[in-house]
């Protein structure tokens, strides 16, 4: 009993200084790997918004409400520096901007539904998007079908009209931005009264 040193609890503890760098590595990967898919899916919620926002109001100019305000950018001089600043900002921008909240105007994306399996696809903020008028197209000339060949040239008479449509949009969390554009071809004027 005299030569006995304690050998067996210097190894044990050495070997549960092991086991616990292990599990401290293991549990701070695996909280990494959570952080990265919330923020994946964040960024899914935020795209998807700001494509809901752009479908709607291209749907509503298709559909002929021409009560949708735009701004006349058919100029570059006149183009107004808030839809500038609204489609190029990194940052959360609404000013000069209209919120969106569905075709009827009735839904509120930060609102925790009623329906439970829901409610954590809760927004942040609504989407919110911003028309600009790029003036009107063009008929096609030597009688071609204008399915095949808008905007290459012909006479002003056609009733074409062009349209910048942006929508941005986060995702649950504040710090998730998604700027989505698209161009659109419509016979349908809208009355650009913005500025």
């Amino acid at each position: 009993m005299n030569r006995e040193r304690g050998a067996v609890l210097i190894i044990a503890l050495i070997f549960l200084l092991l086991l616990t760098i292990v599990a401290i590595t293991s549990s701070s990967r695996s909280l990494i790997q959570e952080r990265l898919a919330g923020a994946l899916r964040n960024a899914q919620q935020a795209e998807w918004s700001a494509e809901t926002a752009l479908r709607g109001v291209e749907w509503r100019i298709f559909s002929g409400d021409t009560t949708l305000g735009c701004y006349n950018s058919s100029t570059p001089a006149l183009v107004s520096a808030k839809a500038t600043t609204f489609r190029t900002a990194s940052t959360w921008v609404t000013d000069g901007g209209t919120e969106y909240k569905g075709i009827g105007g009735g839904v509120d994306y930060t609102a925790t539904p009623t329906d439970t399996t829901l409610s954590t696809a809760v927004l942040a903020a609504n989407p919110w998007y911003i028309v600009e008028s790029l003036g009107q197209d063009r008929t096609p000339s030597n009688n071609t079908s204008t399915a095949k060949e808008i905007g290459s040239g012909g006479s002003t008479t056609a009733n074409f009209y062009l349209y910048r449509i942006t929508a941005r949009a986060t995702g649950g969390s504040p710090n998730t931005i998604r700027v989505v554009e698209s161009t659109f071809v419509t016979p349908n004027q809208l009355t650009c009264t913005l500025s």
